[in-house]
């Protein structure tokens, strides 16, 4: 069974910036795309960002266009999302998760969920 798992979270202060991985295990996601999904404290899941399968096209929240860089290493098995010039409102816990297709697109199911890395952003 295909498990994520999310590091990189913590406590950074506005300005800041984190570096969060996904490694997954029991299974490649290099034929899948990715995403990121956040979840605020009190407030529902909220789409971050998603990766195609080969890394050549990306997609972003239009709030986090700039300040936030998805990436991934197939061989490393391994996603990647780069927050820079964090924002309070950044705080939430951040969900890796893997589509069942190859390209990104929005009506795509996602079908392996990680179990969060935290990210509080404080001022």
């Amino acid at each position: 069974e295909m498990q994520l798992i999310e590091s990189g979270g913590g406590w950074v202060e506005v300005g800041g910036s984190l570096r969060l991985s996904c490694s997954a295990s029991g299974g490649s996601v290099s034929d899948y795309a990715m995403s990121w999904v956040r979840q605020a404290p009190g407030k529902g899941l909220e789409w971050v960002s998603a990766i195609n399968a080969f890394g050549s096209s990306t997609y972003y929240a239009d709030s986090k266009k700039g300040r936030f860089t998805i990436s991934r290493d197939n061989a490393k098995n391994t996603l990647y999302l780069q927050l820079n010039s964090l924002k309070t409102e950044d705080t939430a816990m951040y969900y890796c998760t893997k589509t069942d297709t190859t390209y990104w697109d929005f009506s795509t199911a996602l079908d392996a969920w990680g179990q969060g890395t935290l990210v509080t952003v404080s001022s």
